[in-house]
């Protein structure tokens, strides 16, 4: 069976979000490496990389249905942020509204009787729970850090121990 036309083009949306989510994140590493918060950083990394993955999955999963991939330009990411919360904070947006377009194909592969889709789409409703949980943890201590240059530097170090193994890169989906 291969996806319906509608089907096929939100999902190619949804691997330039992925595609997106995954500059936005080298950009915010980007960042935090010019404040010389090399932990900050890392975490952005790995997250980067989990991005580039989700990409592939949904490459693949379209690839696999016999539908057509069609990859679109990729907006440019902001650049600068007020801190290391705000950024943070901003990733967490980001991926509440990562959420959002996730539910809304699982609606859409409701709607439309498309089971297989459905089933492809478990792994990531389940990741995004994740995902906003984990940003969000990283939220709540800085904003208990406030501006302590201790518990900021206590939080980078602890974020730069972060690696794709531990971020759940290598499960199955």
């Amino acid at each position: 069976m291969t996806l319906s036309t509608k089907m096929q083009e939100a999902l190619n949306a949804q691997i330039n979000a992925e595609l997106f989510s995954s500059y936005l994140y080298s950009s915010m590493a980007a960042y935090f490496y010019a404040e010389n918060f090399p932990g900050f950083a890392n975490w952005m990394r790995v997250q980067e990389q989990e991005e580039r993955v989700h990409a592939t999955k949904f490459y693949d999963y379209i690839v696999a249905r016999n539908g057509r991939v069609n990859l679109r330009p990729i907006k440019g990411p902001q650049v600068e942020w007020e801190s290391a919360l705000a950024a943070f904070e901003d990733a967490y947006k980001h991926e509440q509204k990562i959420t959002g377009l996730i539910d809304n194909l699982t609606d859409l592969a409701l709607s439309g009787s498309d089971h297989a889709t459905h089933s492809f789409l478990k792994w990531f409703v389940d990741e995004q729970v994740e995902e906003e949980a984990s940003v969000d943890a990283v939220v709540q201590d800085l904003r208990r850090a406030g501006d302590s240059p201790q518990i900021l530097f206590m939080l980078d170090r602890e974020l730069g121990a972060r690696s794709p193994e531990a971020a759940g890169e290598g499960e199955a989906g």
